[in-house]
């Protein structure tokens, strides 16, 4: 699951042009829309449910599970392991 997250940093990254970002600046516990956290917005929510589908084949429908899914590194790749298997 380690790659997984490391990929799911480089891809949110690139996909959100976060390039004052390195894969080391985000935690796997850091949460990703607090300014405390990595800091992202709505616009960058939409941009998640586009990569989730992109790169994982996987489809964000549910507004409450989105809120979830995105809180943090940790709970996207649990979102994406669940919905793989």
């Amino acid at each position: 699951m380690d790659s997984l997250k490391e990929d799911l940093k480089k891809h949110i990254i690139e996909e959100l042009n976060l390039e004052d970002l390195q894969v080391s600046d985000i935690d796997d516990d850091a949460l990703l829309f607090s300014a405390d956290g990595v800091g992202l917005d709505s616009i960058d929510a939409l941009e998640l449910i586009v990569l989730m589908e992109k790169f994982y084949g996987i489809q964000v429908t549910n507004p409450d599970e989105g809120k979830e899914a995105f809180l943090t590194i940790n709970t996207m790749a649990d979102y994406i392991e669940k919905k793989k298997s």
